[in-house]
């Protein structure tokens, strides 16, 4: 056996029959639904529960990553929606026209995702013409935080029930 199929055995590129997929899919979304707009939402309990230093802290990394969310948009954000665009229609082409199963499995873990970035954008968005403020703050956080638990569990039962439509068809035909 030489090191090429060791390394295709290891990483299967049947992807919607490998274990690591599913995995991987889990802790993909798992962590998307914890970091609202890249804050913890266990700060933004934290800081609605006890205040003080938790409210400051949750008010400051809100406005950290408010500003870098707004700066890498408005210096790259037109070149990154092109980038996506041809990387997203590469991977719609190669796995849903040519049936490559590898592209598909990556396409259906990244386009959510870019979703859950579009609305990262939006909050920050809205962050930056509020009064940094506690309530306002959590509340654009948690309602940022039940939109990507919403696409994450829309893009859980698509790509679930896509991938046993192909283990099926797999399973009849191959």
């Amino acid at each position: 056996m030489d090191l090429h199929s060791s390394i295709f055995e290891l990483i299967d590129m049947r992807s919607f029959s490998n274990l690591w997929y599913w995995i991987g899919l889990a802790v993909l979304w798992s962590s998307a639904s914890h970091w609202a707009m890249g804050v913890p939402y266990d700060l933004v309990v934290r800081a609605r529960r006890t205040g003080g230093q938790a409210e400051q802290d949750l008010l400051d990394i809100v406005r950290i990553n408010r500003n870098r969310v707004l700066y890498i948009v408005d210096v790259s954000g037109l070149i990154l929606m092109a980038l996506s665009c041809f990387f997203f229609t590469g991977l719609v082409i190669l796995g849903f026209y040519y049936e490559v199963e590898f592209a598909q499995a990556v396409f259906l873990l990244l386009f959510p995702v870019s979703l859950v970035m579009l609305i990262n954008i939006r909050a920050a968005r809205k962050l930056n013409r509020i009064e940094p403020a506690l309530e306002p703050v959590a509340k654009i956080l948690t309602r940022c935080r039940i939109y990507t638990q919403i696409i994450g569990m829309i893009s859980i039962v698509i790509t679930s029930l896509w991938g046993m439509y192909q283990n099926l068809s797999i399973g009849v035909l191959g």
